[in-house]
């Protein structure tokens, strides 16, 4: 029975300590997105579903919960944050090649067409994309395509 105490005691001091470290925290602001909404077409009404359901961990505007200050789950959301950005990431839009927006418009479709994204663990707590906003961004991840793959065919420039 001591030593189930000794493992509560120590786990409770190692769960105040790591209150002391905090992550980086993603935050940047609107300008971080307005490149990717200009340049790629998004209208004011998906540009409030992207803010909604896709920024938090796919740019450099996140918005964090109260939650968030509290570790483990902090760096639970920082994990997210960095994986999310890696696979697609609006703020880094104006580096990419057209072949390269096209590619990662076409995982985007593949995601959300697959249900995996956003993630369970996001709708949970932030809500789910409706029918009609799903319908919405994969239209306009279709056409943006389109007007990509036409600019690398060399239609655009």
């Amino acid at each position: 029975m001591k030593f189930v105490k000794y493992i509560l005691i120590a786990a409770l001091v190692a769960l105040v300590l790591i209150q002391f470290y905090r992550p980086e925290k993603n935050e940047g602001g609107y300008e971080t997105v307005a490149y990717f909404e200009e340049e790629a077409n998004v209208s004011p009404e998906l540009a409030a579903v992207f803010k909604t359901n896709c920024y938090d961990c796919h740019s450099d505007q996140t918005v964090y919960p109260w939650y968030a200050e509290i570790a483990p789950a902090s760096f639970f959301l920082e994990e997210h944050v960095e994986d999310g950005k890696k696979h697609f990431d609006v703020s880094s839009w104006e580096s990419y090649s057209a072949k390269k927006k096209d590619h990662k418009l076409d995982e985007l479709i593949e995601y959300v067409e697959e249900g995996e994204m956003p993630l369970d663990s996001y709708t949970w707590i932030h809500g789910d994309l409706s029918e009609e906003n799903t319908k919405s961004i994969l239209q306009w991840a279709q056409l943006q395509r389109l007007i990509y793959q036409k600019e690398m065919a060399g239609l655009f420039k």
